[in-house]
């Protein structure tokens, strides 16, 4: 309980001593709501929050935005003149759920539209498509050594006193659940191809792209169509999500969709079916490698896909049916994933004295570790190792496409930029041009306004919920 006032031999203290006195034990965090709850302009920043969805590191901005009609007449203008601080929040744009849940969960919406469209049609992809010759395919990356792994059955089983030849057991009888420290770690760090592991995720772009183009390839020979005039009767488009498994390997996730040679708007030929495609897939995966140069220090590789595999053409029957609501899902849900979700950390590294201090899983950190050693070798210097240490040397994005298979990111958000303009009233009669300046001035929150912003998040997630429930 706090004292505004309290006796003494010389009387009460005076209303400045006894709030002086008030302040001195409140903590930063009550101090920062006092502040708030006087500040005038607290109603229109709590909804700049709100707007934002309760981002969790809103970037600010300073400027004006000024619409104009084909005369050069002024039809509307913004400026953060009269906003709180003379700046404007906006969202940080973050896809990473580790980073900020908000922009993470916008980001997964695009993300499944991007993927659904392309599957049934529609924001400019025509809806025709879905009748076109689609597979799913998941690609691993190779064993680099035996880990612990989860599961109802015991991790390793192997023979009585079976050891690896640094002498450590073969076998671990515990059944690790989710979560578990010790999941995707290594028996013996000291077997595990480390080396081999961080490079192969250096490669992965490539070994993709080579798998594509023999997939092509393979659809021209199956269909006795010359490799160079393939594109005269199809074309093949994809939409393809990176994920972490538990051993800290990437391992892809993807669509893979035939169309005529005009693009979606067009049928391929009778004889390219799903069937085709799933037979090019599998044999293309086998057939391709990306090589290493040679290396004094690991020598000459090169670099395949793992045993484990996936292709299946949508709508096949099975134990569970593939539909696109669910592929589509599948898929948006891992694009806001990353390293962190296998025990690593999702900001840049810049001394190895980082990767000692890190808190990640020793597994993890020998990863990282290979990265800034290998990264030091002049041979691999153009594979960045040591700037994607953190990303355990895989440097390609979460989610790639082809050009036409469906609409982009950029296009959502101008779709989103257009349906809010209209409701707000904001384009005017006749505006054509826009001419806006804006410059950075800051970002994130101060203790009081970190909790509002929580409190944001929490009623959206709230409402999410309600609405995914049909409680409405």
């Amino acid at each position: 309980m706090i004292t505004l006032a309290r006796s003494s031999k010389h009387g009460r203290h005076s209303p400045h001593q006894a709030g002086a006195e008030c302040r001195r034990v409140l903590s930063e965090v009550e101090r920062d709501f006092i502040r708030l709850a006087n500040d005038p302009h607290f109603e229109r920043w709590r909804s700049q929050v709100v707007h934002t969805g309760g981002c969790e590191s809103p970037v600010y901005l300073s400027g004006y935005s000024n619409r104009y009609d084909e005369r050069g007449a002024l039809t509307s203008q913004y400026t953060t003149r009269d906003e709180p601080g003379g700046r404007i929040a906006v969202r940080c744009r973050n896809r990473r759920k580790s980073q900020c849940v908000p922009c993470s969960h916008l980001h997964s919406g695009d993300a499944y539209q991007i993927v659904r469209t392309g599957i049934i049609g529609g924001k400019g992809t025509p809806e025709s498509v879905t009748a076109h010759p689609q597979v799913f395919v998941t690609l691993t990356a190779p064993s680099f050594g035996a880990v612990h792994r989860t599961g109802s059955e015991p991790c390793r089983k192997a023979t009585p006193n079976a050891t690896c030849p640094h002498g450590r057991s073969l076998a671990c009888q515990k059944r690790h659940e989710k979560g578990d420290f010790l999941t995707g770690s290594a028996l013996c760090q000291e077997c595990y191809d480390y080396a081999g592991h961080v490079l192969w995720h250096a490669h992965a772009g490539e070994l993709w792209n080579r798998t594509v183009r023999n997939v092509r390839r393979t659809l021209a020979d199956m269909a006795g169509v010359q490799r160079s005039r393939l594109n005269d009767h199809l074309r093949l488009t994809f939409a393809k999500v990176a994920e972490y498994q538990n051993r800290g390997a990437i391992h892809f996730h993807a669509l893979m969709r035939l169309d005529g040679p005009g693009g979606p708007s067009e049928p391929p030929p009778a004889w390219a079916t799903s069937e085709l495609l799933e037979t090019a897939v599998r044999a293309a995966r086998d057939a391709t490698t990306a090589p290493l140069r040679h290396s004094g220090a690991v020598g000459a590789r090169a670099f395949a896909w793992g045993r484990q595999m996936d292709c299946r053409a949508l709508g096949r029957a099975g134990s569970e049916p593939i539909t696109p609501e669910s592929v589509a899902g599948y898929l948006a849900k891992y694009t806001s994933k990353s390293v962190s979700d296998s025990g690593g950390i999702d900001t840049r590294i810049r001394s190895y004295e980082e990767i000692r201090c890190a808190s990640a899983s020793p597994h993890i950190r020998a990863l990282m570790g290979a990265c800034w050693r290998l990264g030091s070798l002049p041979e691999f210097a153009d594979l960045r190792l040591k700037e994607w240490a953190h990303a355990l040397g895989f440097r390609g994005h979460v989610l790639t496409k082809s050009p036409s298979y469906s609409t982009t990111f950029g296009r959502l958000r101008e779709i989103r930029a257009e349906f809010t303009r209209a409701r707000v009233g904001e384009l005017g009669p006749g505006a054509t041009f826009v001419l806006s300046a804006w410059r950075y001035v800051g970002s994130g929150y101060t203790p009081a306004e970190k909790e509002i912003a929580a409190g944001v998040r929490e009623d959206q997630e709230e409402i999410r919920r309600t609405k995914r429930l049909g409680l409405e």
